[in-house]
Parts: C-alpha cells; structure tokens; sequence
C-alpha cells in the first residue's frame, strides 16, 4: 500500500490536458465524519486536474461545504456538486442517555435511495468519458451497485475508519494479527461498540461491496504500516488494490488573517502560550448527558489549564431542521473561567485548532478523522471513546502508538466519568512528565506523517557519474532540483574515456559511444547501492534508461525490488 499524493502541488500541464478523459465520483455516507472526509479526497484529485463529481442529498453537500476547514470548497473550479433529493427520512434529536447514535440510521437508510440518479448520473458521464472512476464510502456500497454494468467505470471503497479497527474485525473471526497479546486482551468486542441494527446495514453493504476494484484507507504508513500489510496479504481483501493515501486533510494550514471566515477562538489562542491549551471536542454522532457535561466542566475549571471546549449537540439526520438542545452549565461557570477558557457552541474549526502552535493537547472522542487530524499536527489525545471504531482508535493511540492516555477505559462505558477523573487526565497530559514524553512522542508522529505528503512521500535516488549527475541539475529548467529534500543526487566517479569533438561532417553522434560504454561500468557501484537500500526499505523500485539496462542486471537477485524500462 503506497503513500504517494502531492500536497499543494501544482501538478504539470499535462495532468490538466487528459483530466477530462478520467472522471472522479465521489459518493459518501451522509454523516459528518465521511462528508468530510471524501470531500478533503476530492480536494486531492482535483489538484490534478481531474474533475471531481460530488454526490448527495441537498442538505448534506450543503453540510459539507459549510463545515469544511483548511481550504475553501467554492474555489475548486473542477469539483461539480450534485444534490439529489431524498425521501423524506424521521430526523429525530440525539438521545444523550444512549452510546451509539441510533437517531441517525433512518437517514443512512433513506440515503441508499440515491442509487437511481446516482446511477443515471455515472451512464451519463461514462457516454462522455474514457473512464469513471467510482469512490463510494464503504457503507454506500448499496448505492454503486450498478457500476459493473458500465463497461468503462469501476469503483473502490473508501474505509473511514483505521486499519488497526478492520484488523481487530479480522481478529474476531479469529485470523492472527500483529497485535501483541498484552494490547489485545483490552481490545474491545465489536458487539459492544455498536447495536445490531447498525450491524445489519453494515452487513448489507459489505455484500455490495464485494464487486470493488480496490479500497482506499484515510491513513498513513506511519501510523499503520503492520496492520496495512496484514490486510495486503488477506485472502479475500488482498488481492484487490489498495492504498493508504491519507491524511486526506490539508496538513499545511494557511492563516487567512484577513478573511473574515477566521473564528474568534483562534483569535484567542494566538495570545496563549505555546502548547498550553487543551481543545476538547467530541465529534458530531454523540451528544452528553446534563450530569456528564456538569462533571466535565468541573474538571476542566478544577485542572487549571486553559481550554478550549466545543459543546454542541450530536448532528440530527438533517442538521438544519429544528431546533438544536443547548446544553447547561453550571451557573456562573463561564465567567468564572474567563480568560482562561472558551466554550464554543457553533462550528469549530477543529484543523486549525489542532494546528495552532498554541494547542498542546486534544480531548477527544477518537473518531478517525479527529485522530489522524491530531496526530498529523503532533497534538496528543486524552481518549474518550464513545462508540463504533473508537474504542479500537482509543487503544491504538494509547497502547500501541502512545500518542495518548485515556479519560475513560472502554471497560467502564457506562460509568459517569467524574470531575476528578477529567482534572487528573488533563495534568496529566498538560503538565506532567509522563504526558511530556507523549508529547514528545506525538510531535515525532507529526513530523512523519507530514513528511509522508510531502511530494508524494516517496524518497528517490538519482544515479550517475560526477560530470552528469553535475550536468542534469545544471541545465534543468521549470524547477529547482536542490529544493526538493527528497531527491538524492549520487555520483559515482566513471572510468576515463574518449570524449572527442562532434564530426560535423556526419550526422550520427558516433563521438559520445564511448562515453556510453564507459557508464556501463557503473553496474557494481549501483548494485551495492542496491542492495543498501534494500536492507532499509520495504521495496525498491528502480526505473532506468532502456539503453542503460545492463547495469541493473543483477536486480533479479534482490528479493525486494523490480525495474521499470524508461524508453526516451
């Protein structure tokens, strides 16, 4: 599974010329989590100048656009919005007394009637293009079933949630996984995460999704790189493509100081200290209770840290519908932490939060999108889990990465978690030793996963004598060669030989053969480099010159890597 996109990159004009040959559908689930996350893709591939078509009920690509961070939605001339109508779903308020969030399923249900004009939209767009190209949320299988019956289209599963969950999935059907028997004994039961009914329409999808070309995981080889591979040598998933090709978020934030679009507690927190403040949100499925949101706001006042809380209710099926429940706090409680602490109410930019330098920690429900949003930002989590994936993310974060400490085990879901348990994990975390070196640790994860991205996170090698090597960056135009840190340059010394003047009394350059002859000579100083770079990394893919050929000769006998004959 590669990691290879390009962030803000301009991609070359070419891209541009064959994009209308390739279309791009995108088709998510209509919750906030996977609006959000197949829009930030979408983001990705138009940077390539293929035209993105983004499909959904009304009131969710609305949503969608509304609520996304860290670049502007309008702005992206070759993403096409389509917003189909859908039934009429109940859209009933979030019950705070239950875990999982129930409320939502008559909208995941009423949404798989998409299936009509998303079909019609792909026959009509497969009439106009050399290939359609299908990326469906993985619970949207149901919606795309009619791709195998357009002869140029296909499609691939997107999975918004981690490999490490999919593993744990895996391990109750009882595969071994590379998980170590310590770490599994705490990890939590599937049927405990989520209700049967949701089971069900899980169940029905992963039918549909069996006639994929592929799947695409929101993640990073950083992050997952044993539990990729075990699903890369799965049976049934591992002989279809699959890619890890995440963060799918922009990782570089710009600062729109001037756009009136800024919220006002980034205004805030460009006046705290660095790493000083801690953000507390709890994504959009889960809503708390009265006594729950009375407890955690205690403890947040108690632990003396200044913060940031985002208090809003869970999403409705359509979140602008109705009235919304406004939780209490605590009499005189925001004035009390004035200064010191935000409460937020409406929609947080939680990216830019996450990537100010003055956030130093993240209290989170452990959705995927907020991990790997966190954990791209160097920013360590206090885990809450609440339902679904989380409970898996929680571990993965806490135990295995070590990114992160709990709040709350999994084990005691269906306890209050008191004042005193929030103020201890946010010293914890903020101001102790222990939650420095998880800091520490955090900030390393960042700065890989960030590297990953960065031109395409591939590291390349680039071979040749003194004088070429020399003579290429020279007289390269349109870019800088020294600029890209991820392009190493070798130059090997080459034997001497003729270099006599061009004859211009013929017309073949017969003088620079010798010059070819001699380079041959570099087949043993390229394969001991070779066979270095095999010993550090998972695979090694060489390209060369079809006339340089015989100086990879002796790839054959590196297990890890192959070639690849660039005809000029």
């Amino acid at each position: 599974m590669e990691n290879h996109h390009h962030h803000n990159h301009n991609h070359n004009q070419n891209d541009r010329r064959e994009g209308h040959k390739i279309v791009v559908v995108m088709v998510p689930l209509p919750a906030q989590g996977h609006l959000n996350q197949l829009l930030h893709l979408s983001r990705l591939i138009s940077s390539y100048g293929i035209p993105v078509h983004y499909v959904g009920t009304t009131t969710h690509s609305r949503q969608a656009k509304l609520r996304i961070h860290g670049w502007d939605p309008l702005a992206a001339t070759n993403i096409h919005f389509h917003e189909f109508p859908t039934p009429s779903f109940l859209s009933p308020p979030p019950n705070p007394n239950v875990s999982f969030p129930s409320h939502i399923l008559p909208l995941f249900y009423a949404s798989l009637r998409l299936r009509e004009p998303v079909g019609t939209l792909l026959r009509s767009l497969s009439n106009t293009s050399k290939r359609v190209v299908v990326i469906h949320d993985s619970l949207m299988a149901s919606v795309v079933q009619d791709v195998p019956s357009i002869p140029n289209a296909e499609s691939y599963s997107s999975e918004s949630v981690s490999a490490f969950f999919i593993s744990l999935f895996h391990w109750e059907t009882g595969k071994p996984i590379p998980i170590e028997p310590e770490i599994l004994k705490e990890a939590p039961s599937l049927e405990s995460c989520v209700t049967s009914e949701f089971m069900e329409f899980l169940q029905t999808q992963e039918q549909h999704g069996r006639f994929n070309s592929g799947s695409l995981y929101n993640t990073s080889k950083s992050i997952e790189d044993p539990y990729l591979d075990m699903l890369a040598e799965d049976q049934i998933i591992g002989t279809k493509k699959q890619w890890a090709i995440g963060p799918f978020h922009p990782v570089e934030i710009s600062k729109d100081e001037g756009s009136n679009r800024r919220h006002s507690c980034l205004e805030w927190l460009d006046k705290q200290v660095p790493k000083s403040v801690i953000f507390v949100s709890f994504g959009t499925t889960t809503s708390l209770s009265d006594e729950q949101i009375k407890e955690l706001a205690i403890g947040l006042e108690q632990s003396g840290q200044n913060f940031i809380w985002v208090l809003r209710d869970a999403d409705k099926g359509d979140i602008f519908a109705g009235e919304v429940r406004k939780a209490e706090l605590p009499k005189g409680y925001e004035e009390r932490v004035a200064g010191r602490g935000i409460v937020v109410r409406d929609w947080a930019p939680q990216l830019e939060i996450l990537g100010h330098p003055s956030t130093g920690g993240f209290m989170s429900h452990c959705g995927w999108n907020s991990c790997m949003e966190s954990m791209s930002m160097g920013v360590p989590i206090a885990t809450w889990p609440m339902h679904s994936d989380q409970p898996a993310n929680a571990l993965l974060i806490t135990k295995v990465l070590k990114v992160g400490l709990a709040v709350k085990d999994w084990a005691c879901r269906h306890e209050i978690v008191t004042s005193l348990m929030v103020e201890n994990a946010v010293k914890k975390l903020m101001a102790s030793t222990e939650g420095g070196e998880i800091r520490k640790t955090a900030i390393d994860l960042g700065g890989s996963i960030r590297q990953s991205v960065e031109h395409g996170g591939v590291t390349l090698h680039y071979v040749g004598t003194t004088t070429h090597t020399r003579q290429a960056k020279l007289r390269v135009h349109g870019w800088d060669p020294l600029s890209v840190n991820n392009i190493h340059f070798h130059e090997f010394p080459s034997l001497s030989f003729l270099s006599p003047p061009q004859d211009p009394n013929v017309s073949f350059p017969s003088h620079i053969v010798p010059l070819l002859y001699a380079s041959s000579k570099l087949r043993d100083p390229v394969a001991t480099l070779l066979n270095a770079l095999s010993t550090t990394t998972k695979r090694v893919v060489v390209i060369h010159d079809s006339l340089m050929a015989s100086l990879v000769q002796d790839i054959p006998s590196i297990s890890n890597t192959e070639s690849y004959s660039f005809h000029s």
